[in-house]
């Protein structure tokens, strides 16, 4: 028996080359939808979704890092997954699936991602990626960024990972058998 859940993942991989082509709304307002859908602790809600389609901004995202941002400059579409870090102290973990939902229905709807990690990492020697985003969007001293999501018709092809190759050996029953 196969799921579609399990055929997004079967194929779904990391892109990070995009075509010109603009996501259209309809399918933002999708992926919008996807992420305000994830459960989250106590039903809190604590993550923020900024959507960035400005390719100035977009530019700048791409600076966020010293290292695997640069994408997202080329990206016609970017989700910034931001949390009140007020509102629960497992806003980390919502963020993160709210962030693997956008991804699997990015997949689901022909579109390529990429997660671009934010929390605990540098901008540069002065200040964190988190600090840098805060500043450039605006955000208010209680919310911290998670992650960035890049999104965009794929224009790069990548195979779905082997089954065989899977890492069923970190699968462990009843106990851990190191």
């Amino acid at each position: 028996m196969q799921t579609t859940i399990l055929n997004l993942l079967r194929k779904r991989r990391s892109i990070r080359q995009f075509t010109d082509q603009f996501v259209e709304r309809e399918k933002i307002d999708l992926l919008i939808e996807a992420a305000v859908r994830t459960p989250t602790s106590r039903g809190r809600n604590p993550w923020e979704f900024i959507v960035v389609t400005e390719p100035e901004l977009l530019g700048k995202l791409g600076r966020s890092k010293g290292h695997g941002s640069a994408f997202l400059a080329g990206a016609p579409l970017a989700i910034v997954v931001t949390a009140d870090t007020t509102k629960s102290d497992v806003w980390t973990e919502d963020c993160s699936i709210a962030a693997i939902v956008i991804q699997l229905a990015a997949e689901e709807l022909a579109l390529g991602s990429c997660w671009v990690q934010i929390r605990l990492r540098p901008h540069n020697e002065k200040c964190s990626a988190g600090e840098f985003l805060k500043d450039l969007l605006g955000l208010p001293s209680s919310h911290a960024v998670e992650c960035i999501i890049g999104i965009g018709y794929p224009a790069e092809e990548k195979v779905g990972h082997a089954a065989e190759k899977l890492p069923f050996d970190r699968v462990h029953s009843d106990r851990y058998k190191g």
